[in-house]
């Protein structure tokens, strides 16, 4: 049997898994805890260090190493947590800090990473060798995986096609930027636009179903300007599937539609990139996280 532990660090939540890789993650144990996200990285780090402890006391088990699936980046110059939507994490040395705590080696890549990760090993993307996985919700983020490694890059940024620019001169983006792909195409973009629009507000789940002439012209961006954000990752490196996470990734006609258009942002007339959608929900980040330590 081999025994994977992996740990997913959410705005709201954290998760810890214990599976078997070898039976298709079958989960052996599975344990939750809030993230105190508001009381600082301390209270973060106990909250994991007990749900390691009280996994290890009910299987009567230590693991030799730990995946763990964090929000932002880790900077590989300076050790340091960025661009986190957990704030209070920004600028502190998480992995550092949580190593010393759980006393065992840890593996770590950011929830986008390991989406890609878990899907095309377990997921959607099962026996693809080239895979990026999209985060399509409240951001817009992405991870690259390459004969089953995740790609992660000189600065930890491989894979955020959501800060490329889509529109020149655009809304600003938290990054600093103008017209941002986050700006254009994630869910609150998207909301906002019907609403400035429309001058209604209405979750994007509910102008996908209008049949109001804003609510079309708002799903009609989505479509277009995903297909030109998508284009551009596809010319960069030319991944066999696309698996499409987040809440946006649920609107269904981005499925039907964004396909034929990617020829107009293609170097290729004919594309045979697959657009899917996800198979594992909210466990891809947690298997994901389990998965870093495989091998």
């Amino acid at each position: 049997m081999t025994t994977l532990w992996g740990i997913d660090l959410g705005g709201t939540k954290a998760e810890l898994a214990v599976f078997d890789l070898e039976e298709l993650a079958t989960v052996i144990l599975r344990k939750r805890a809030p993230t105190p996200a508001a009381e600082g990285p301390e209270k973060i780090l106990k909250m994991i260090s007990n749900l390691v402890a009280s996994a290890k006391k009910e299987l009567g088990a230590t693991p030799s190493k730990i995946g763990i699936c964090h929000p932002g980046v880790i900077d590989p110059n300076t050790d340091l947590l960025i661009n986190s939507n957990t704030v209070c994490l920004n600028g502190f040395p998480f992995g550092q800090e949580l190593g010393k705590r759980l006393d065992c080696p840890l593996h770590f890549a950011n929830d986008a990473n390991c989406f890609a990760l878990a899907e095309s090993k377990l997921g959607a993307a099962r026996g693809a060798h080239s895979v990026f996985g999209v985060i399509l919700g409240t951001g817009v983020g992405g991870g690259v995986v390459i004969n089953g490694e995740v790609l992660k890059g000189i600065h930890g940024i491989a894979g955020e096609w959501g800060h490329n620019p889509l529109i020149e001169g655009g809304d600003p983006c938290f990054c600093g930027r103008l017209g941002c792909a986050e700006t254009v195409i994630s869910g609150p973009a998207l909301e906002r636009y019907f609403h400035t629009s429309s001058g209604h507000h209405l979750p994007l789940a509910k102008i996908a179903q209008s049949k109001d002439p804003q609510a079309i012209e708002t799903i009609d961006r989505l479509v277009n300007y995903f297909a030109k954000a998508l284009g551009t990752v596809i010319n960069l490196f030319d991944p066999e599937i696309v698996v499409v996470g987040g809440g946006v990734g649920n609107l269904d006609r981005i499925y039907r539609e964004v396909p034929p258009l990617l020829h107009k942002f293609c170097m290729h007339d004919t594309v045979k990139t697959k657009l899917v959608a996800p198979t594992l929900g909210d466990s891809a980040g947690v298997f994901g996280a389990g998965l870093l330590t495989a091998g």
